[in-house]
């Protein structure tokens, strides 16, 4: 989509609200590429199973955490599965199914005659379809039952999400809720990461459960003059000794090793460092922490949602409660430039957070 129709679709579209749904309005969904999916159950009521196992339990061991479907969870992954059969342009490349939501990864290799929303669409119409004959059968099994004891309570299938309905004592059929998550593949380099991140659905949100505190999102977090949105180990910010880590960009490669060894001996002796690792020098003194397991604050200029969580190593890394991300801002979908204002708060901050009892 050329830049001139992107701004005549805006013109009528309103006020942009921040949303994890929303397409790139300068790609083409037909053409091929690869995405990665994600659909939310209504309610985010868990319909599709329970995950098992332990969350610590090394992979490929008989304990290591997995879903255990339900019959609906079962119907859904078949529907994915079976995108081929009526898109044969598309391969599905994976599935992993989780208690109130799914991802999947569909390779479009061949330019698809509609948009992938509509494969989408269909997907859940197909889910639809087999919730409802889930009802039917759960229903024809029940009735027996109701015949048997006068005055027994109607049955409430376990396949209906629980939402209001125009007619009173009417299940709502809402299986997933509108609209879906995409990410499109930019790079090749990129596939091994999501296929990583589908296996190790059911192990973090284990870890969640088990570290609530660490690895969900937090607001009006109030330090000093500012208020923070973010996600860690708070209790970081009680540790008795803090410091900014603030790295000159005048300083060459050489004078940067060194104080890059002198922040790494200070968090060795338990020192907590605190940077929103902006120049050069503060990214390598922030790297080499967080490679050695360090415990350390980063302030980010990017805020957080209710459903944010934190990536790849970052989890791992707030689940041991070596890793506070902080941010005074509202989150935002566009990628921003920060600005040098921007820089300079952000580092009175750092100072501000290590002096803050």
């Amino acid at each position: 989509m050329t830049d001139e129709q992107v701004k005549a679709k805006m013109k009528y579209a309103g006020e942009k609200k921040p949303s994890m749904k929303r397409r790139d309005s300068h790609h083409d969904y037909r053409e091929r590429r690869m995405y990665m999916i994600t659909l939310e159950v209504e309610g985010r009521r868990p319909l599709f199973g329970r995950i098992v196992g332990n969350a610590f339990a090394e992979r490929g061991s008989g304990d290591e955490p997995r879903i255990e479907l339900t019959k609906l969870g079962k119907a859904v992954q078949s529907e994915w599965m079976s995108i081929h059969a009526y898109y044969p342009q598309i391969e599905v490349m994976a599935v992993q199914m989780m208690p109130d939501h799914m991802h999947g990864i569909l390779f479009v290799k061949e330019t698809l005659p509609v948009h992938l929303g509509q494969v989408i669409s269909g997907f859940k119409t197909g889910c639809r379809k087999a919730q409802r004959l889930l009802m039917a059968e759960e229903k024809a099994a029940a009735e027996p039952l109701l015949t048997e004891k006068e005055g027994m309570e109607p049955v409430v299938s376990q396949y209906v999400t629980a939402l209001p309905s125009q007619e009173e004592n009417e299940p709502y059929f809402a299986l997933f809720a509108k609209g879906y998550n995409d990410l499109i593949l930019r790079s090749y380099d990129e596939l091994p990461v999501w296929q990583n991140y589908l296996h190790d659905n059911p192990r973090r949100l284990l870890l969640k459960r088990a570290r609530p505190e660490w690895l969900r999102p937090f607001f009006g977090l109030q330090i000093g003059s500012h208020s923070y949105s973010g996600i860690g180990n708070r209790l970081l910010l009680t540790a008795s000794k803090r410091k900014a880590v603030l790295v000159s960009r005048r300083l060459n490669d050489e004078m940067i090793d060194e104080e890059t060894a002198r922040y790494l001996e200070m968090a060795k002796q338990g020192t907590v460092l605190v940077s929103a690792a902006i120049s050069s020098g503060e990214k390598r003194v922030m790297r080499v922490a967080f490679d050695a397991g360090l415990p350390i604050i980063v302030i980010m200029q990017n805020g957080f949602t209710p459903l944010s969580k934190p990536k790849g190593r970052q989890f791992d890394a707030c689940a041991r409660g070596v890793l506070l991300m902080l941010s005074p801002w509202e989150h935002h979908n566009e990628k921003q430039m920060i600005t040098s204002a921007q820089c300079r708060q952000m580092n009175l901050m750092a100072l501000e957070i290590c002096e803050t009892n």
